[in-house]
């Protein structure tokens, strides 16, 4: 029987996973190598706790529940050991996590699946560092993942069905819609997010429109929940320059950064996470991001 969930990496989408998982009624572990990181993404899913209380999206009992069936830790190899689920949410770079992978391919039970976060990478790729790839799977979760309701399930080339099955019902308790795709560069999201995102930042140094024009358009002539700078910003600049690098090299020259993207990056112009990125995030609301 499924009961324990490992979610490798704390940032901003582990800690997410970590709480929909808990929610949905799993034993999770939360697991980074640096102490402090485990700390910061404790406190943001206790407030995501103490929010969904507070507007009735959760009651106090579950709450109580799911917090109790959350732990952290630093010891990968420990933690693993009794894994029925691991999903890796990691930064978009292979070396990591072919380390990862590779670890927990050596203390993780026979049984155990491993699923990646990835947003661009293979996962036929990501299952060669295993010597279980037909067990081995992308769950791509969206940010920010209490709210987003899909979860994109990739199956490698080696991927079975008993895998996609599985994870289609871990995907169902956590309270998600799904869609099953076959593997190629970027699937299907991330492949449209990234065209529209870097088009956008093309538009900004070509002077076309001020951020603040250039999302009001996409928002109510395209009716996107969300503009592309302020969905950069949420996600990060550095990793949606991981992704179209990713793309660029796959799939061609559509996907080649903006150089204004890339200067972002070097400025250290991160998004919310920094404090500054498209918007400055150091003089407004939480709804009105300032220029």
């Amino acid at each position: 029987m499924m009961s324990k969930i490992v979610v490798v990496g704390s940032g901003v989408m582990g800690r997410g996973i970590a709480y929909v998982s808990a929610v949905g009624g799993y034993e999770v572990v939360l697991n980074d190598i640096k102490e402090e990181a485990l700390n910061s993404a404790k406190k943001e899913i206790e407030s995501i706790f103490a929010k969904g209380v507070s507007r009735g999206k959760i009651l106090s009992e579950q709450s109580a529940a799911a917090q109790a069936n959350l732990s952290y830790a630093t010891d990968l190899k420990q933690v693993v050991a009794d894994a029925d689920l691991v999903i890796e949410a990691v930064p978009e770079i292979a070396s990591i996590k072919k380390d990862i992978f590779e670890t927990i391919e050596q203390y993780a039970p026979e049984h155990c699946r491993f699923a990646s976060n990835t947003s661009t990478m293979s996962p036929t790729e990501i299952g060669s560092y295993t010597n279980r790839p037909e067990k081995t799977i992308a769950m791509h979760f969206f940010n920010p993942v209490h709210k987003m309701p899909l979860i994109e399930i990739i199956r490698g080339l080696e991927t079975n069905d008993d895998t996609v099955a599985f994870i289609e019902g871990v995907a169902d308790k956590m309270g998600k819609e799904t869609v099953v795709v076959n593997e190629f560069p970027g699937f299907v999201t991330s492949r449209m997010s990234a065209l529209v995102g870097n088009e956008a930042f093309y538009m900004l140094q070509e002077g076309l429109g001020t951020p603040e024009d250039i999302d009001k358009a996409i928002k109510l002539g395209l009716n996107y929940p969300m503009g592309p700078f302020e969905l950069v910003d949420l996600v990060g600049l550095d990793a949606r320059l991981n992704n179209l690098r990713y793309l660029h090299e796959k799939l061609g020259e559509k996907y080649r950064p903006a150089p204004l993207l890339e200067q972002y990056v070097k400025a250290g112009r991160l998004g919310r996470k920094s404090g500054k990125g498209v918007y400055d995030y150091t003089k407004k609301t939480e709804e009105a991001p300032v220029k």
